[in-house]
C-alpha cells in the first residue's frame, strides 16, 4: 500500500502493545489527543477499527489483530536491517544455504551441526545443481554453497571456496558380496555397482577400471547420495560412496567395506561470495 503512513502505523504498534491510549502517548512524547487523531487517520485509510474500548484498556479488533501482527514484521524486519549492516548480532538474519543435490546428507548435517544446535537462526536448505546454487550465491540469495565440485574461475564472480574436509572413496555393500572374491578385479567384474554421477567419483571410478582392465555392470547411475544409500541397504549392488554417506548402515552392520584400496578421494568444500555484511555465523561454520 503505496500511501501507507507508516508513522501511524508506529503509533498504532505502541498502542497496541501497550494496551492504552495514555501510556502509549507518554512513550512516544506526544499529546493524547495528537495520538488519538493520528489513530483515527490510520482506521480511516485502512477502512476498519483497530481497538474496542474495555474500560480505559484499549482490545483489538480482528482488523487490528491483523494489522499489527503486519506492523510487528515491518518493524521487525527494520530492526533487522540496521542489527545486520551494523554488524551487532542482535538480530539474526536466516542462515541461507545451498546443497549440491548429490552431496551426502550425512556431511551437510555435520557441517550446519554447530548452529543447528545452538538455535541461533533459522536456518534455509536449498539443493540443487552446482551451477544453479553458485548462481544463487553470485546473486547474494544464498550465504554459502555446499559441494564437492569447485566451481570454475570464469573471472565473473568473486568466490572463495573453502575445502572443509575430504574422505576417500570406498566400495560397500553386503557380507555375501564381499565373500566370493579374493581381488579388486574379481569384485568388480562380478557384483554389480551403484555408481553416483559426481564428477570426482565417476572420473576416478573410469580411471580405476581402466587399469584393472575390467567392464562393470552398473546397476545404477545416481545423482542423489540419499538413493545410493537406499539401494545399497536393498542388496541391488556395491555403492561406490565415501564412509559418510552409509555411516549408520556401516555402524549397524548392514553393510561393510571392500578391504580394498580405490584411490579415489572426495573433496567436500563450501563455496562463499565476497560480502561487505557476510552471514555473522558463517566464519564460525567454515572454522568449524
Amino acid at each position: 500500500m503505496a500511501d501507507l503512513n507508516y508513522h501511524h502505523l508506529r503509533y498504532f504498534r505502541e498502542i497496541a502493545h501497550m494496551g492504552n491510549l495514555t501510556r502509549a502517548a507518554e512513550r512516544l512524547n506526544l499529546s493524547q489527543s495528537a495520538l488519538s487523531i493520528q489513530l483515527r487517520q490510520l482506521e480511516e485509510r485502512l477502512g476498519h477499527p483497530l481497538f474496542t474500548r474495555s474500560g480505559r484498556r484499549l482490545i483489538l479488533t480482528e482488523a487490528g489483530r491483523i494489522a499489527l501482527d503486519h506492523a510487528d514484521r515491518i518493524f521487525g524486519a527494520g530492526e533487522e536491517l540496521i542489527a545486520t549492516l551494523r554488524q551487532t548480532g542482535e538480530v539474526q538474519q536466516p542462515l541461507r544455504v545451498g546443497a549440491q543435490s548429490t552431496l551426502s546428507r550425512n556431511f551437510q548435517l555435520a557441517f550446519l551441526r554447530p548452529v543447528l544446535t545452538g538455535g541461533e537462526t533459522e536456518i534455509i536448505l536449498r539443493s540443487g545443481s552446482s551451477t544453479v546454487l553458485i548462481e544463487a550465491l553470485t546473486a547474494l540469495a544464498l550465504d554459502v554453497v555446499l559441494t564437492n565440485e569447485p566451481p570454475h574461475r570464469d573471472g565473473g564472480a568473486d568466490l572463495v571456496t573453502h575445502r572443509i574436509s575430504e574422505q576417500p572413496i570406498g566400495l560397500y555393500g553386503t557380507a555375501a558380496r564381499m565373500a566370493p572374491h579374493a581381488t579388486l578385479a574379481d569384485l568388480l567384474r562380478n557384483e554389480p555397482v551403484i555408481l553416483p554421477t559426481e564428477s570426482t567419483i565417476r572420473s576416478g571410478f573410469d580411471s580405476l577400471v581402466a587399469r584393472l582392465d575390467v567392464t562393470p555392470r552398473i546397476a545404477a547411475e545416481v545423482d542423489d547420495m540419499a538413493m545410493v544409500r537406499l539401494l545399497a541397504r536393498e542388496n541391488m549392488g556395491l555403492a561406490i560412496a565415501p564412509a559418510v554417506v552409509l555411516t549408520d548402515e556401516i555402524r549397524a552392520g548392514l553393510l561393510q567395506a571392500a578391504p580394498y584400496e580405490l584411490d579415489i578421494i572426495e573433496g567436500f568444500y563450501a563455496v562463499t561470495a565476497r560480502r561487505s555484511f557476510p552471514h555473522p555465523l558463517l566464519r564460525r561454520l567454515l572454522e568449524g
